[in-house]
């Protein structure tokens, strides 16, 4: 019977613990990136790169959770599950936009020149993530909702699960395989400066971009989705094959402490300055690096270790169980972050401090009641409602 209730399979927890990491870090990131003119670089330079980590993972639990499910499971089965999951904290994180967008009109000018009408059909736009034009832009800065910028990629990821569910569940693993080389040509094609679709009107050698609904901002937007998550869903494929008594992951790769020496890595990625101190080849090839081997390397690591410790399994948990929230709902407290220090810039430095750990800290609590108190009961409702309505 197609759509009874199917439980949710057992979660890799260094994988929840690692996409947590990779969260704070582009919190970190967003901090420093409004200083980086000031102070003249960026100092978790390559922060952005989390995004493309983010599609392995989801390419790679998207793959282990539903490859083998289809049987008992519809399109709009698989579908309504996607929804559940992601939909009501990006919803929320919607509304905190909409509930802060007017508090940074100092560093946003057009915020305080825009219709009511414009601003309530952007705001229900946002809530169905359906991209708004650059003529719906209400901040300025030609992001697809002017309330939440990090909601692109949740654009590109709902994009990658309905690529998933018509065309990548059906292929082989050596189609999976050719689809990957491809979809490597495009990262270099962005981080080697290649740009043979001869969009963008400078030498581009990095993968920043996706947030726009221009030609050259949706191609970086699929380059950034499409190796990765085909990448994660390969790793997914093979992993199977290879599981044993000796080796019941399958992973090829497995360390002891291996949620702490991945978590280091991506530090260490994320935050390693341009190399050459500038944007070029060099850099670009340290990206791509990154994309298309470090990041499934991880992978296959964090799937291959144990956690050993009650210690490392509390925090994995904590950091897999706020790693989504805190991404979707942070952003709009940057925009205020960049309002104050865009008015204060002769505050002294501790000001700046202050205004930045407060902003962390309030958005892990933002985060944290926003999970508990709606997130976590609404997909619980909406699984009991919804999800189980069918099952036998």
């Amino acid at each position: 019977m197609k759509d009874t209730y199917l439980a949710s399979k057992p979660r890799y927890e260094i994988l929840d613990g690692l996409r947590g990491v990779a969260a704070f870090m582009v919190i970190l990131f967003h901090c420093f990136e409004t200083y980086a003119p000031v102070i003249g670089r960026q100092i978790i330079n390559h922060g952005y790169l989390a995004v493309d980590f983010f599609f392995v993972l989801s390419g790679f639990v998207i793959g282990y959770a539903y490859d083998d499910r289809w049987d008992r499971m519809s399109y709009w089965g698989f579908f309504k599950r996607r929804l559940v999951r992601l939909h009501p904290m990006l919803v929320m994180g919607m509304v905190v936009g909409a509930c802060l967008f007017f508090f940074a009109d100092g560093m946003f000018p057009l915020t305080a020149q825009i219709p009511a009408w414009k601003f309530f059909l952007c705001l229900v736009m946002g809530l169905f993530l359906i991209p708004c034009p650059n003529s719906l832009d209400i901040r300025g800065w030609g992001e697809l909702n002017s309330f939440n910028g990090p909601a692109w990629s949740l654009t590109y990821e709902y994009i990658g699960n309905i690529l998933y569910a018509l065309i990548f569940r059906k292929l082989p693993k050596v189609a999976l395989a050719v689809l990957c080389v491809l979809a490597a040509f495009l990262t270099l094609n962005l981080t080697m400066g290649w740009d043979v679709f001869n969009l963008f009107s400078y030498p581009k050698y990095d993968v920043i971009g996706g947030w726009s609904l221009e030609p050259a901002q949706i191609l970086v937007g699929f380059t950034r989705l499409l190796y990765p998550f085909l990448c994660g869903l390969l790793i997914s494929r093979i992993l199977p094959s290879r599981m044993s008594e000796a080796n019941p992951s399958g992973s090829p790769l497995s360390l002891r402490g291996g949620f702490w020496w991945c978590a280091l890595m991506l530090i260490a990625i994320f935050s390693i300055p341009q190399i050459l101190g500038k944007s070029g080849v060099a850099d670009g090839l340290y990206q791509a690096v990154s994309i298309i081997a470090l990041f499934p390397v991880i992978v296959l690591i964090g799937a291959g270790s144990k956690l050993t410790d009650p210690r490392s399994a509390k925090i994995c948990k904590f950091l897999g169980d706020i790693s989504y929230p805190i991404y979707i709902t942070h952003y709009p407290l940057m925009y205020l972050q960049m309002g104050w220090a865009a008015s204060h810039q002769e505050a002294p430095l501790w000001m700046h401090i202050m205004v930045n750990a407060g902003v962390v800290i309030l958005a892990i609590g933002l985060a944290w009641a926003c999970l508990k108190l709606y997130d976590e009961p609404v997909r619980k409702w909406l699984t009991d409602h919804v999800l189980r309505r069918n099952r036998a």
